[in-house]
């Protein structure tokens, strides 16, 4: 794989090949790129998944005078927490059950280059305080071991989740927030940056034609249309699957309707456990668009129409969940016991 150093990057435009989109929401991405790049501070990296972190933790490596050196990536999130500390520190031979000779850890492999510590919210406090040695002091020893190991590494972390939201439940320790989020850099989700949308496609169009010996390379202007249109709660991963399964299933050189899924379509709706809660305004957004402009211009209800269809909902939810004990769904609702009776009634709820 090439090497890029940050006398040929581009003073706008994505940082290195390889990285799709021009929207003002990620050029102000590069820019922080570029900046940092030439820096050794800690960064962290924000962002939902499937938005391109480990791209950008690449690009911040290979700008920087540690593009030569050693590149090492480790998603603590797919690791048990011994198995997390043996990877990331090493270990000597019968510092536990199947340590049967040493092993040299992440950390000590990434000596003069990066090191990339995806889904850091799923470390324990345990290992965190192990990360923090490591940031403050550039020195750890392995486990099982009392000789201490001094590296010179540059540590890049990402996230899934609000690490500051963590610090408030005691899940994540503040003094190692503070050390990784010297440099943060949100990366926003694709339907922030709805303009990139068409040069995604067309990039995925060409690399799945290639890699599948097709040759789509054209895209139905309604197909587009939908595109554009859906929230993509799985960002570009989930934008990257629907276009190759669209080449592969094209029996032509464009990609059109018929070749896109139901949720797309908005033929079926999104699953539950794909909306999270970063996405909850972008669906309060999409809804009273919808209701504005479903609504006659001449019809002056337009609040009531939206407030009292979500109120309603709202309430029918809760009391389904509390097994249809109003007191019980006041409390839940966080109101008077009287009023809600009032609003079971006028929403003809009480059946």
């Amino acid at each position: 794989m090439a090497i890029y150093s940050s006398q040929h990057a581009e003073e706008s435009g994505p940082p290195i090949p390889g990285i799709i989109g021009t929207s003002p929401a990620m050029e102000e991405v590069y820019r922080i790129t570029r900046r940092v790049s030439r820096s050794n501070a800690s960064v962290l990296l924000l962002g939902e998944t499937g938005t391109g972190k480990e791209l950008i933790a690449t690009a911040i490596h290979r700008l920087s005078d540690r593009g030569s050196g050693p590149f090492v990536k480790v998603n603590c999130g797919a690791l048990s927490e011994n198995l997390l500390e043996s990877e990331l520190f090493g270990h000597v031979r019968g510092a536990f059950t199947g340590a049967v000779a040493n092993r040299t850890g992440r950390f000590e492999a990434a000596h003069t280059g990066t090191i990339v510590l995806d889904e850091i919210n799923s470390t324990s406090l345990h290992l965190q305080v192990k990360l923090l040695r490591v940031l403050q002091e550039r020195e750890f020893e392995r486990v099982g071991d009392v000789q201490t190991i001094q590296v010179d590494t540059r540590v890049i972390a990402a996230s899934n989740r609000d690490l500051l939201d963590l610090v408030d439940q005691a899940e994540f320790r503040e003094d190692l927030y503070w050390r990784l989020n010297v440099v943060p850099i949100e990366i926003p989700p694709l339907r922030r940056r709805r303009e990139d949308i068409p040069q995604l496609v067309a990039h995925f169009l060409d690399y799945y034609s290639e890699v599948n010996g097709r040759f789509v390379v054209h895209i139905q202007e309604e197909a587009l249309d939908f595109l554009c249109a859906y929230d993509w709660p799985g960002n570009v991963r989930e934008l990257q699957n629907y276009i190759e399964r669209a080449v592969v299933m094209a029996e032509g050189d464009e990609l059109t309707v018929d070749l896109l899924p139901d949720v797309v379509l908005g033929k079926s709706r999104v699953r539950t456990s794909q909306v999270r809660g970063g996405e909850v305004d972008a669906l309060v957004i999409e809804l009273v668009q919808q209701a504005v402009a479903e609504t006659d211009p001449d019809d002056h209800s337009l609040h009531a129409n939206i407030v009292n269809r979500v109120e309603r909902e709202t309430i029918a939810q809760v009391l389904q969940e509390c097994g249809g004990v109003q007191t019980k769904a006041a409390n839940r609702l966080g109101i008077n016991r009287n009023t809600l009776h009032k609003k079971v009634k006028e929403y003809d709820l009480d059946d």
